[in-house]
């Protein structure tokens, strides 16, 4: 018992562990996470597509065909020109423009030797091609502009859109040194400007996108934000903090964006294919499907080797622009993947729950019935939370739960298999030598059909007793080998008899025998098999005796009582020691039958309680009414003629 308690505390703490690791959420519980995330997405991507976003590449072939990058600002201007003019709503450069253009006429001019006079008068000819391009982007108000990060900092920050705080946001906020902006002449064109970054990932897959981070002071939206704001025509943003984190995101009283408690949006991809790819080259010849850029957000990056910026996504490899594009588009058509603040206690609270439970079950489960259970809590957990996914979008994180499930099920299952191994072997070892080998096995099997609590069951009783033995032990006074032997034979002969009727031997002490029938196995005729078990024992002791005989040994006679009636029967021992026994007033009366069988000068004493239901079965015949040791009232007491 002890050795089970110790088993189920191990369990126990195991199971603590599991807990306590999964409430740490160490990055090895969100790389889980994320990657059950990851496959929902490939199972099943985001079906709803706004057809509102079209990317332009700028690829090698452009390269090739315009030149090597940077681009002349007036190039870029061209292709701005292009894009405001097909119809395009917001134009997005997932380009940073953070220096002069150095390809520029001008920039171009100061590079080349010559007098300052001459350089005055083509200065005053030349145009200034980064104010050709902030002039383009100012006149189509159509351009947002991109910022990034950097780990030095900055003394003298960009302005940004403005932002209204409610509550403490900025500590919730991601936080950088610094901050990469646009060239000024650039920038003074811009309708936008947003910085570009995805949210830190322990195996770098983007997932995220902050729509708020905070440099030096300041916040500034993501270029993801700023589209939804202009496209709102709103000219400020507002950020909502309660004390979990942020709340919420507002860039119009009807329109928000759902975050996190980092004011992160997670990105609820699409199949890819479904994105319209167009190249520069396509812009800039005018040779397009001007459909193909009316009405729509329009992101420009780079995808060229060596100069795009590749980033993992649950799809895959691919590039900056196609992130953004995938954002945004989960914003248009308001396919959010949802995670509430109480998500993570939820879970932890539903794990250990389910490990609670399986400590419990999985112990009163045989190893058969526990694989089906395993596979059903498992295959639950999953299917609700991918169907949470598909339905709702909401993020239920099933992995470490099924993990915790799993490794419970796992150490459980091998704690039931040990216990119950080393259950059945002690069951042979106390049994192998005083039962039928069937009856062993049977009780091997199942060991439920030992009651070691113990248990009241109507059973008979057998005692049976050399008479005379004194005079046999003094026969072999010079010789107790000869003795041993000799009662060896008996007990063995008598032994025999027994099992093979399904009587169970209970001790042998000094020559006599006990045995009873009716446990640990029910049985029904446990009256007719003790009798029949008795006629036999006399029978197997006269074809001993014959061969005794022969072998000039003693003569051995017995006596047999055997009584009917309740007893507890289970383990009379400690919990070291395994000991199957009974204690009964009915085993007492069966000793004491055995006793007067001597005085009574009967082979056989049988009381009436064991009679009673088999008296058609053989031939009782009366003896007595006796009072016998400890008894006040006399019993009747009967004898086997025959059968």
């Amino acid at each position: 018992m002890m050795r089970i308690f110790t088993s189920i505390w191990m369990v126990v703490v195991f199971a603590l562990v599991l807990t306590g690791i999964r409430i740490d959420n160490s990055d090895t519980v969100k790389i889980l996470r994320y990657k059950t995330w990851d496959h929902f997405q490939k199972i099943q991507p985001r079906k709803t597509v706004s057809n509102a976003v079209t990317v332009v590449n700028i690829t090698e072939q452009d390269l090739e065909k315009y030149g090597q990058w940077p681009w002349p600002r007036h190039v870029m201007a061209m292709l701005h020109a292009r894009l405001s003019d097909a119809g395009a709503i917001l134009v997005n450069y997932n380009i940073l423009f953070a220096e002069p253009d150095r390809m520029g006429s001008k920039q171009y001019l100061n590079s080349m030797p010559m007098d300052e006079e001459t350089r005055k008068q083509l200065e005053q000819i030349l145009l200034d091609t980064d104010q050709v391009f902030s002039s383009v982007l100012k006149q189509s108000k159509r351009a947002i502009l991109m910022m990034s990060v950097k780990n030095t900092a900055d003394t003298n920050l960009p302005s940004a859109t403005p932002v209204i705080e409610k509550g403490n946001v900025k500590p919730w906020l991601y936080e950088f040194e610094g901050i990469v902006s646009p060239y000024p002449k650039v920038s003074a064109g811009a309708t936008g400007m947003g910085v570009n970054v995805t949210s830190p990932e322990p195996d770098a897959v983007v997932r995220k996108i902050p729509m708020l981070i905070r440099i030096g002071g300041k916040i500034y939206p993501s270029m993801i934000l700023e589209n939804v704001r202009l496209l709102n025509g709103s000219k400020r943003i507002k950020v909502i903090a309660k004390p979990h984190g942020i709340d919420e995101v507002l860039v119009s009283k009807k329109a928000g964006v759902p975050v996190n408690h980092n004011a992160e949006m997670y990105i609820n991809y699409a199949d890819p294919n479904n994105y319209i790819q167009m190249s520069a080259t396509d812009i800039l010849s005018g040779k397009f499907n001007e459909n193909k850029i009316k009405g729509r957000v329009i992101i420009v990056g780079l995808d060229a080797a060596g100069l795009s910026v590749l980033k993992y996504t649950p799809h895959g490899l691919t590039t900056d622009q196609n992130i953004s594009a995938q954002a945004l588009d989960t914003l248009l058509t308001a396919k959010f993947l949802l995670r509430t603040p109480q998500a993570d206690t939820h879970e932890i609270m539903f794990m250990a729950f389910l490990l609670l439970l399986l400590i419990i079950v999985i112990p009163r489960t045989s190893v058969l019935l526990a694989v089906p259970l395993l596979l059903f809590v498992e295959t639950g957990v999953a299917y609700g939370a991918f169907m949470a996914y598909a339905n709702k979008g909401f993020l239920i994180d099933p992995s470490w739960i099924m993990l915790s499930v799993f490794l419970i099920w796992s150490h459980s299952v091998y704690n039931n298999f040990a216990t119950q191994s080393r259950l059945r072997q002690q069951i042979k070892k106390q049994f192998e030598h005083y039962l039928d080998p069937g009856m062993v096995k049977k009780l091997q099997k199942d060991p439920s059909l030992l009651k070691l609590g113990g248990e009241t069951r109507n059973m008979t009783f057998l005692f049976c007793d050399i008479r005379g033995f004194t005079p046999i032990s003094e026969q072999y006074k010079g010789n107790p080998e000869g003795l041993t032997k000799l009662i060896n034979r008996f007990l063995t002969r008598m032994t025999d008899v027994i099992i093979s009727n399904g009587g169970t031997i209970d001790k042998f002490m000094g020559d006599c025998i006990m045995a009873f029938w009716n446990a640990p196995i029910e049985n029904k005729k446990h009256r007719e098999l003790a009798v029949k078990s008795a006629i036999q024992m006399t029978i197997a002791l006269a074809e001993l005796n014959v061969q005794l005989q022969a072998e000039g040994l003693p003569q051995i006679n017995i006596g047999i009582g055997i009584n009917t009636g309740d007893a507890l029967v289970g383990n009379m021992g400690s919990e070291q020691r395994f000991d199957y026994s009974v204690i009964g007033d009915a085993v007492n009366l069966a000793s004491r039958l055995e006793s007067s069988s001597k005085t009574l000068k009967k082979t056989i004493v049988i009381g009436e309680d064991t009679r009673h239901t088999i008296e058609t079965m053989y031939r009782f015949e009366y003896i007595d009414s006796i009072t016998v040791k400890g008894k006040t009232e006399s019993i009747k007491v009967y004898t086997i003629t025959s059968s």
